[in-house]
C-alpha cells in the first residue's frame, strides 16, 4: 500500500507543478470577489506556474516555478538563487508577526529572509528532515515545515531541530504536505495518515484517520476525515478544515462533516490547498476556488469570455458569468490582503480580485 501510495502521490504532485466593473447586488453573504487581474511574465512575474501567495501588509510575496516575488507598489522583484534563495521553486511561503522575517519553503531548502539577506537550511547543515519544503508556518517563536522526509519543528530562540516521522509519531509515511496551528495545538497533513494533532499543553500526538478506511469512496458519511490522503489543513475560529484529493472534511473539535464535488457546491474533491479566514474556508481545485462559509458556497472559474460564478446552497445551484475571471481554473495557492482583496496563484499566472459585495 505504501508504494501504490507513494506512485500515486507523484502523479498527482508533480503536475501541479481586466478590467473595472461597477460593484453589483450582493448574491449571498458571502465575501464574493470580481473585477479579475491577471498577472504573467508580460507583468513581470519570473514565471507563468505560480504555487503560492501570502499577503503581507501592503506588500505580497509570491512563489513561483522560477523564484520568489515581491511584489511591492505595484512593481515585482524577483530574487533567485544568485540573491541566496535555496531553489527557484517556492512551494509555501509565511510571515513571522513577532520578527517580520519571512520564511520560504522551495524544491531544494528552507529559507529565512530577513534584513535583506537570505539563511538557508537543509537536511546537511541542521535538522530540517527534507530539503522539499510543501508547506511552513510560523507560530510564535516556532516554525513549523510539512516536508518530503517528515514535518520539522524549529525553535528560533533555542535554534534547535525536531523531527516527526514514522517513527516517533502516528504517520504511515514520512511525507508530510500541510502544517497549521491554533488552539493551542499543531496540525500536520500526512500522506496517507490523515491528520496528526500535536498538542502543546502535553506534548503528545493523536491521529485522525478515515475510519471506514475505504481509499476510493467514503462509505460512512461524517464518521471521520473523508480520506487518509490529506493535502492541507487550516484552523480559524475553533474549526479545523482538511483537504484532500478525494473531498473536503470540517471538524468542530467534536464532529467531523465531509464535503464533495457531487453533493455540494464544491468545484471539485481534487483540492490543492485550502485557508480558513474566520468563518470562511478558501479552497484551490483543479476546477476553480471555492469558498464556503458551513452554509452556502461560491466558486470561480475561469471561461472563455472572462469567469464564472457559480452558488450552492442547500441543493440549488445557480451561475452568474463575468467579464473578468481568475487567470486559470486550476488553482494552487491563495491568500486575502486587508478586508476587500483576495490574490490566487494558479498554474497559468497569478490573479487578483476585489471584492463586490
Amino acid at each position: 500500500m505504501k508504494k501504490a501510495l507513494f506512485i500515486a502521490g507523484l502523479c498527482m504532485v508533480v503536475p501541479v507543478l481586466l478590467m473595472a466593473a461597477e460593484p453589483e447586488e450582493k448574491n449571498s453573504t458571502l465575501p464574493e470577489f470580481g473585477n479579475w487581474e491577471t498577472f504573467t511574465t508580460k507583468n513581470g512575474l519570473p514565471a507563468n506556474k505560480v504555487y503560492c501567495v501570502r499577503a503581507d501588509g501592503d506588500r505580497v510575496w509570491i512563489g513561483t516555478s522560477h523564484g520568489l516575488v515581491l511584489y511591492e507598489n505595484d512593481e515585482f522583484k524577483t530574487f533567485t538563487e544568485e540573491d541566496g534563495l535555496a531553489h527557484p521553486g517556492v512551494l509555501a511561503i509565511d510571515v513571522s508577526e513577532l520578527t517580520g522575517d519571512v520564511w520560504i519553503g522551495t524544491l531544494g531548502g528552507l529559507n529565512r529572509y530577513s534584513g535583506g539577506q537570505f539563511e538557508t537550511f537543509t537536511q546537511f547543515n541542521s535538522g530540517l528532515a527534507n530539503d522539499v519544503i510543501y508547506s511552513v508556518i510560523c507560530d510564535g517563536k516556532d516554525v513549523w515545515c510539512a516536508t518530503g522526509g517528515g514535518a520539522g519543528h524549529y525553535d528560533t530562540y533555542q535554534e534547535e531541530w525536531a523531527i516527526y516521522t514514522e517513527r516517533n509519531a502516528p504517520m504511515h509515511e514520512p511525507w508530510t504536505y500541510s502544517v497549521c496551528a491554533g488552539d493551542n495545538k499543531v496540525w500536520i497533513a500526512a500522506w496517507g495518515g490523515g491528520v496528526i494533532e500535536w498538542q502543546k499543553e502535553n506534548q503528545t500526538f493523536r491521529d485522525y484517520v478515515d475510519p471506514d478506511g475505504e481509499m476510493e469512496i467514503d462509505l460512512f458519511p461524517d464518521d471521520g476525515v473523508v480520506h487518509d490522503i490529506t493535502t492541507a489543513v487550516s484552523f480559524d475560529n475553533g474549526i479545523l478544515w482538511v483537504a484532500t484529493y478525494f473531498g473536503m472534511s470540517r471538524y468542530d473539535g467534536t464532529h467531523w462533516k465531509g464535503y464533495f464535488d457531487h453533493d455540494s457546491g464544491l468545484a471539485s474533491n481534487f483540492i490543492n490547498f485550502l485557508r480558513a479566514v474566520d468563518d470562511v474556508v478558501y479552497l484551490c481545485t483543479d476546477k476553480g476556488l471555492s469558498s464556503f462559509n458551513s452554509e452556502e458556497w461560491v466558486s470561480y472559474q475561469k471561461t472563455d469570455q472572462g469567469g464564472r460564478r457559480l452558488y450552492w446552497k442547500d441543493g440549488n445551484a445557480s451561475t452568474k458569468e463575468d467579464p473578468t475571471g481568475i487567470a486559470h481554473s486550476f488553482t494552487i495557492g491563495m491568500d486575502i490582503q486587508g478586508d476587500d482583496t483576495i490574490w490566487v496563484a494558479t498554474s497559468y499566472g497569478l490573479s487578483r480580485g476585489h471584492r463586490i459585495n
